[in-house]
């Protein structure tokens, strides 16, 4: 069975890797020396957003002596251009059963490009022999005929993009997570619409001023920002700014002259986040690499029990099956990285592992790590906090792959995984970018929950119970607002109050915007009395360390796989997997763990990795704001 998981892994993981294409009808290119897309696509009368359909790495750049799958035709779709010559199009003319998301799928482009292109259909819908625009390809303004156009690489130097084939604001605004208002504030010379070649600046550097003692020191609210924003911009706290303006309980409004403290340090609010970064295509192969995995596979404590047999061991040790799951994930990495000829050695190392102990420094001592470029566990956050003192003489990175607990200030230790008030302030700076009405219905167990919002979230509002600890229907309406989101925070132990609460808000419903809030998905919610079409109907919106998978490829390997080998990777397999590629990846750069780390953030199979220095401990902010669908699917909040 284990051999058959791996084997499954293998074929799964390589999926998400390699480009997923159809059988027929297709040509094969081997590319020479001084192609580019362009040129090759001219070569076999095809368009560039062809090539690159078929082989979405092209867009980070070709290599001399790999191969490009070339369409021999294309089949229902139709080239042309614009009267005015600005743009070349691509149309489809849909069919039965084709929807919005199947045709981005199929055209390599997101719904959102599909919008924009055809505004009618936000008005009317999709209707079926309806010559859609699938890919808008707008030509180079300089009068030059044929002209390649190359994407500079960015760093966190780097503050332009030049603009390339099939790229809005909307896909550059998630390239490089800012908003698209963000990006247009960035680049006044735009308006709506940006063509090839186009020179766009993606991040300003901070700027510092600093206010001192102002008697009457005001700040007029401008467009667009929010009570988030403003705390960020003024580095102070919801608390103290609403202390200072008590107008503020009522909503951020364009113009309000806000009081603000005094000694204050005003940070440019336009400042953007790390860019995410394809690691694959800035591969050092002229550096041998070192990677070693500490993992808790006891061993010596198997051998030592005579009343048991391996077989036994597996069955019946829980924390055996995951340390096995991770490592099968990490084997599929290991396997891929070969495949890609990465230059690297792995060393997996056995740790006698147990709660309140390790055999790390003995390990340590007998090994040496002198030349190790980053180590992967132990799994318990104090063993991993041991491991990386021991290495600090070294710098060594060490990745604690999957303790949710937030470590020591030790400035080689990584935490892969966010923790619990990590992913609670992700989900609350999510609100407040919303500008919506925030309400708390926190049951009388849960007191650590009400005072985290009490003490960093002045806004929150909460119901009053009554002298059972219910929360009526009538409480929670006077909470609510009108004309604006409502999003209401739900985190009780109690099955039945949730079940009388999410039913409450059903009702309200007719009446208000409403969202249900969770911290998490926890257990109570599974009660089955509570009715899943409630949750989903509430579109219940929680933080999550993991996205769902996205594409029709990924799905449709997933569902092959598991029929196959009645098996399906959980969340320590793909955990394993994630971890370990994203950290060979990093160590071979021409820059080591920490630059890249300090750089670049970067996206997995399921898994995210956004590492940041806070006060001295490196945490992963790659966090996702998950809500139900209405079509029973869980989708990335935008």
């Amino acid at each position: 069975m284990r051999i058959l998981k791996v084997l499954f892994l293998v074929l799964f993981f390589s999926s998400c890797i390699a480009n997923t294409v159809k059988q027929d009808p297709y040509l094969r290119h081997t590319i020479e020396k001084g192609e580019t897309v362009y040129s090759i696509s001219k070569k076999y009368n095809v368009t560039p957003f062809d090539i690159y359909r078929l082989n979405p790495d092209a867009k980070e750049g070709i290599k001399e002596n790999t191969t490009l799958l070339i369409p021999k035709a294309i089949s229902t779709a139709s080239t042309s251009t614009n009267d005015d010559g600005a743009a070349e199009v691509t149309t489809h003319k849909v069919a039965k059963k084709e929807t919005l998301y199947s045709l981005a799928k199929q055209y390599s482009v997101s719904v959102a490009d599909l919008k924009e292109w055809n505004p009618d259909v936000e008005k009317n819908g999709l209707k079926i022999g309806q010559d859609l625009i699938v890919s808008k390809v707008y030509k180079p303004t300089s009068g030059v005929n044929t002209v390649e156009v190359q994407e500079v690489k960015n760093t966190s130097s780097v503050s332009t993009h030049v603009v390339k084939t099939g790229e809005t604001l909307y896909s550059l605004s998630r390239k490089y997570n800012i908003t698209v208002d963000e990006l247009k504030a960035l680049n006044p010379q735009i308006e709506d619409a940006i063509n090839i070649g186009d020179v766009l600046k993606i991040k300003q550097q901070s700027q510092i001023q600093v206010v001192n003692n102002l008697e009457n020191n005001f700040y007029a609210v401008k467009p667009n920002e929010t009570l988030f924003s403003l705390t960020k911009q003024f580095n102070v706290t919801e608390e103290e700014l609403v202390r200072l303006n008590p107008d503020l309980k009522l909503g951020v409004r364009e113009g309000m002259l806000l009081k603000l403290p005094t000694n204050l340090v005003i940070k440019d609010s336009l400042a953007s986040t790390k860019p995410k970064a394809n690691l694959l295509a800035t591969i050092d192969y002229n550096t041998k690499k070192e990677l070693v995995l500490l993992l808790p596979f006891n061993l010596a404590k198997m051998e030592a029990d005579s009343t048991k047999t391996s077989k036994d061991f597996i069955k019946t040790s829980k924390f055996l099956n995951l340390t096995l799951d991770f490592y099968s994930g990490a084997l599929v990495a290991i396997d891929s990285a070969k495949t890609l000829g990465l230059p690297v050695n792995v060393k997996i190392i056995d740790v006698e592992s147990s709660p309140k102990s390790s055999n790390i420094a003995q390990i340590i001592s007998r090994n040496d790590f002198s030349g190790v470029d980053a180590v992967i566990g132990p799994f318990y956050n104090s063993h991993a906090e041991s491991a990386a003192q021991y290495l600090s003489k070294y710098n060594t990175p060490v990745i604690s792959p999957l303790s949710k607990e937030l470590s020591k200030p030790i400035s080689n230790l990584y935490n892969a995984v966010p923790s619990q008030l990590q992913l609670n302030e992700a989900l609350m700076q999510y609100l407040y970018a919303k500008e919506g009405n925030i309400v708390a219905v926190i049951s009388q167990k849960k007191n650590a929950s009400k005072e985290y919002l009490q003490k960093n979230h002045a806004l929150v509002k909460f119901p009053t119970a009554d002298e059972k600890g219910a929360f009526t229907i009538d409480a929670i309406r006077t909470q609510l607002v009108k004309g604006k989101k409502n999003f209401v925070i739900l985190d009780s132990e109690k099955a039945g109050q949730v079940m009388n609460i999410t039913s409450s808000l059903m009702k309200l419903k007719e009446e208000f915007d409403i969202q249900l809030v969770v911290f998490e998905i926890y257990d109570t919610l599974d009660y089955e009395e509570i009715k899943m079409q409630n949750l989903i109907e509430l579109k219940l919106l929680f933080p999550s360390v993991t996205k769902e998978a996205k594409t029709i490829e990924e799905l449709v390997a997933v569902k092959k796989m598991v029929t196959a080998n009645k098996l399906n990777p959980n969340y320590y397999v793909v955990k394993g997997f994630d971890v370990t590629f994203d950290t060979l990846l990093r160590i071979c750069q021409s820059e080591n763990f920490e630059e890249t780390s300090q750089k670049f953030s970067t996206d997995g199979v399921e898994n995210g990795f956004n590492y940041v220095n806070e006060n001295g401990t490196w945490v992963n902010k790659a966090i996702y704001i998950q809500f139900y669908d209405t079509d029973y699917t869980v989708k990335t909040a935008e």
